[in-house]
C-alpha cells in the first residue's frame, strides 16, 4: 500500500485534475493530466514542509499550469479553492508551524506565477503586434493594404485593451477591448490623454515610466496598476508599455497593453481575508490574532493589556434554542466587542467556538481594566433579538514585560480564565505570577499522571482504621501515594486530568490483591466522584473481587457523597445486595445529606476532612458543639460514624467522647505499603 502521505497527495491531484478539466481545453487525457498534477502536487507540498520556508519553488507551478495551455478563466480560481482546502487539512502537514500563513503565501505564489506566465503569454502577443507594426510600417509602400488588414486584424480582435499615444500622452487610437475594460466608447478615448485613465494614486508613478520610455532610457516596462471606468470604478490590470519608433530610430509612438485582472486582485484580497479571518463573525482568527498581538506587543510604547473572554452558559444557548440562534449571538457579541473597543488601538477576534480574545495598545485616554471589563460585560448584558443576554469571564494579562513571548501571553490569558472560571460566572481576574506559578506545577503533574501510571510510579498504601472505644484497628484504608504527594492530592490531580477512573479501577485493583493475602481486617477503598458514578462500578468491583480472590464480605467502599446526591444511589444499593458494606465519603452534614441516610442503605459515614480540619482548629466553637448532635442523629439512624485524617490522639479522644465509631489519620502513624502488613 502507498504510504499515507502519497495516498493523500494522489487524491489532492485527483481533486485538482477534477476540478481544472472542464475549464480549458488541454489535448491530454484525464490520466495524464493527474499524473501531470501530481508532480505539481509534490512541489507545492515539499515547500509547505521545508525549512526555511519560501513560496519561491511553487512560482514553477503556475507558469506549468500556463503553458500546458491550463488558461481558461475558472482555471485559477478552482486550483486555489482545491489547494487552499486541501493544504489547510492536509494530515502530512498537521505539525508545520503557521500553516495558515506558509498556505497564503503558497497560494500567492502559485497565483504570481500564473499571472507571471499569462503575462509573459501576452507579452509575447504584443511583440507579436509591435514587429508587425513596425514591418507595416516599413513595407507601407509594398504590401499596405496586407499590413494594414494583419495589423487592423490584431488590433481589433485582440482580448487586450491597446492604446497607441504620441510621446505627449495623447490617445491616437484605442482598440474596442479598451473601450469595454474601461466601459467607454473606445472612439472616444481618442484626443484624450492617457494621464487621464489612471487612478490618481498610480497616475504620477506612470507618467515617469513613460516620460523615461519617450527619453529613451527604458524601451517597454511593465506595472500592476489601476485604471478608472467611466463610472470611477477602479479596474486593475496588468500594464505593457512599449516604445515604437520611427524608420530612422527615433521615439514615435507609445504602445500600452492592458490586461483585466480585476478578478484575480479580488480573489487573491478575498482569500487573504478568509485565511486570516473567522467565517462566522468576520473577526480575526487565532492566527491573525498571533501575528497582530506580536506586532503590538513589540511596538507599543505604553504597553498593551490582553483580555481573554469565554461566554458564560453559551452551551444553554446552543443548545436550548439552537445552533443557528447561537451563530447568530455570536455574531451579534462580535459587533458588540468591536463597540467597546471602537474608540482603542484594539484587535478583537474571535479564537474560539465561544472565546474571544482583544488586545489593546495602550494610549492616554485608554481606560483601565476594571471599566473595561465592566463596559464588556455591560454590553453584552442587553438582551438580544432572541432574548438572551450573556455574560463573559474574563482573564486579563496588564502591561506584560516586554521579554514575554506571544505563547506565553496567550498561555497566561488563558490560565487566567481558568482561574476566573473557577470562582464563577461573570468573573474576572488579572494575571498572578505566583498562583500562575503554582497552577502550572499542578497541572505539570497532571499531564505527568498517565505516564506515571503506566511506569507503576503510584503506589498503594494503607493505614489503619481504629475503633475508637477499643483503640484497635478493625481494618485498612487504602490511600494513594505518589512521590511526595498523599492521596488527597492524587485523587485532584486525577479529576484534572480525566484519570480518575483509570486510576481508581488501578488502585481498587491493587489494594484487593494486597487485601486478599493478609489477616489484618476489612479492606476500606474511597472512591474518587468520577469512580462513585461510573456506570460500570458494580461490575468493576466484580472483576476486581473475581480476580484477586478477596470475598466480597471484606470489603467496605465509600462513595463521594456529592456524587449521591447528583446521579442518585444505584451503585449504592447494587453493591450493599451483592453483600459489600457501601458508606458515604465527604459527608458535610447538610439537610440534603442527611435525607440520604433516610433515601440510602449505607453502613457507615465518614466526614470531610475540612470539617474534621476547621473543628479541630476551633474547638469550643458553636459549630463545635453542634457536631455532638449530629453525630447522635447519624448513630440513631443505625449508620456508624468516622472520622479521616485525625491529626493527634487528643483529637481521636475528642470524637471518641463525642461518638464517633473509628478513626483514621496521623495519629496512627504513616501510612504503610501492604508488604508491611
Amino acid at each position: 500500500m502507498p504510504p499515507p502521505a502519497r495516498s493523500w497527495r494522489r487524491d489532492l491531484a485527483r481533486d485538482w485534475m477534477r476540478a481544472v478539466y472542464p475549464t480549458a481545453y488541454v489535448p491530454l487525457s484525464p490520466t495524464e493530466i493527474e499524473l501531470l498534477l501530481l508532480d505539481l502536487v509534490d512541489v507545492v507540498a515539499d515547500a509547505a514542509r521545508a525549512e526555511p520556508f519560501t513560496a519561491d519553488p511553487v512560482e514553477p507551478v503556475g507558469e506549468r499550469l500556463v503553458r500546458e495551455r491550463f488558461t481558461g478563466r475558472e482555471t485559477l480560481r478552482r486550483t486555489v479553492d482545491v489547494l487552499g482546502r486541501a493544504l489547510l487539512l492536509a494530515p502530512e502537514l498537521r505539525d508545520v508551524p503557521r500553516l495558515a500563513e506558509r498556505v497564503v503565501a503558497i497560494l500567492g505564489g502559485v497565483g504570481a506565477g500564473f499571472a507571471n506566465a499569462m503575462r509573459m503569454d501576452a507579452f509575447d502577443q504584443q511583440e507579436e503586434v509591435k514587429w508587425a507594426l513596425l514591418a507595416a510600417k516599413r513595407r507601407v509602400e509594398r504590401v499596405l493594404r496586407v499590413s494594414e488588414a494583419r495589423f487592423r486584424e490584431l488590433f481589433t480582435t485582440s482580448g487586450f485593451g491597446i492604446a497607441i499615444t504620441d510621446l505627449q500622452g495623447v490617445c491616437v487610437e484605442a482598440n474596442e477591448a479598451l473601450g469595454e475594460m474601461l466601459g467607454t466608447p473606445h472612439e472616444r478615448l481618442t484626443g484624450r490623454r492617457l494621464t487621464e485613465l489612471f487612478h490618481p494614486a498610480d497616475a504620477e508613478a506612470l507618467s515617469a515610466g513613460y516620460r523615461a520610455a519617450a527619453a529613451g532610457r527604458l524601451d517597454r516596462f511593465r506595472e500592476q496598476r489601476r485604471l478608472v471606468r467611466a463610472d470611477g470604478e477602479p479596474v486593475w490590470v496588468h500594464l505593457a508599455v512599449s516604445l515604437l519608433r520611427d524608420a530612422d530610430g527615433g521615439p514615435a509612438y507609445h504602445v500600452t497593453m492592458a490586461e483585466d485582472v480585476t478578478e484575480l486582485h479580488l480573489l487573491q484580497k478575498s482569500l487573504d481575508f478568509q485565511l486570516l479571518h473567522d467565517s462566522l463573525t468576520g473577526l480575526s482568527n487565532r492566527q491573525h490574532f498571533v501575528t497582530r498581538l506580536e506586532a503590538m506587543h513589540g511596538s507599543a510604547r505604553d504597553g498593551i493589556t490582553l483580555y481573554h473572554l469565554d461566554l458564560d452558559a453559551f452551551s444553554v444557548v446552543n443548545n436550548g434554542l439552537g445552533h443557528v440562534v447561537g451563530d447568530r449571538v455570536l455574531r451579534v457579541v462580535a459587533r458588540r466587542l468591536e463597540g467597546v473597543f471602537a474608540g482603542e488601538d484594539a484587535v478583537v477576534a474571535r479564537i474560539g467556538g465561544d472565546e474571544f480574545a482583544v488586545v489593546v495598545s495602550h494610549a492616554p485616554t485608554t481606560p483601565g481594566v476594571p471599566e473595561v471589563v465592566e463596559r464588556i460585560n455591560a454590553a453584552l448584558a442587553v438582551p438580544m433579538e432572541c432574548g438572551a443576554a450573556l455574560s463573559a469571564s474574563i482573564g486579563v494579562v496588564d502591561r506584560p514585560s516586554a521579554d514575554w513571548g506571544v505563547d506565553e501571553l496567550l498561555r497566561a490569558a488563558n490560565a487566567t480564565l481558568h482561574r476566573a472560571k473557577a470562582n464563577g460566572k461573570r468573573q474576572w481576574l488579572p494575571y498572578d505570577r505566583h498562583e500562575d506559578l503554582r497552577s502550572r506545577a499542578r497541572l505539570a503533574r497532571a499531564a505527568r499522571m498517565p505516564g506515571a501510571l503506566a511506569d507503576r510510579e503510584l503506589e498503594v498504601e494503607f493505614r489503619p482504621v481504629v475503633d475508637l472505644v477499643s483503640g484497635k484497628p478493625f481494618g485498612h484504608l487504602a490511600r494513594l501515594r505518589w512521590d511526595e504527594l498523599e492521596h488527597a492530592d492524587c485523587v485532584d490531580l486525577a479529576e484534572a486530568n480525566g484519570l480518575s477512573l483509570a486510576l481508581g479501577q488501578w488502585a481498587l485493583g491493587e489494594a484487593a490483591e494486597a487485601a486478599a493475602g493478609w489477616s489484618a481486617g476489612p479492606l476500606h477503598v474511597e472512591l474518587s466522584p468520577m469512580q462513585s458514578r461510573d456506570e460500570d462500578l458494580v461490575g468493576t468491583v466484580k472483576r476486581t473481587l473475581d480476580g484477586t480472590g478477596l470475598p466480597g464480605a471484606d470489603l467496605r467502599l465509600l462513595l463521594d457523597t456529592r456524587s449521591m446526591l447528583a446521579e442518585g444511589g444505584d451503585n449504592a444499593q447494587v453493591l450493599r445486595d451483592n453483600g459489600i458494606a457501601v458508606g458515604l465519603a465527604g459527608f458535610n452534614g447538610g439537610q440534603a445529606e442527611l435525607s440520604l441516610l433516610d433515601e440510602l442503605s449505607v453502613d457507615a459515614v465518614v466526614f470531610a476532612p475540612s470539617v474534621v480540619r476547621r473543628l479541630a482548629e476551633r474547638r469550643g466553637s458553636p459549630p463545635h458543639r453542634a457536631i455532638a448532635g449530629l453525630v447522635r442523629t447519624i448513630r440513631e439512624s443505625g449508620v456508624a460514624v468516622h472520622v479521616p485524617d485525625v491529626p493527634t490522639r487528643e483529637i481521636a479522644g475528642w470524637w471518641r467522647d463525642l461518638g464517633a465509631d473509628g478513626a483514621y489519620g496521623p495519629f496512627t502513624g504513616p501510612a504503610v505499603p501492604g508488604y508491611e502488613l
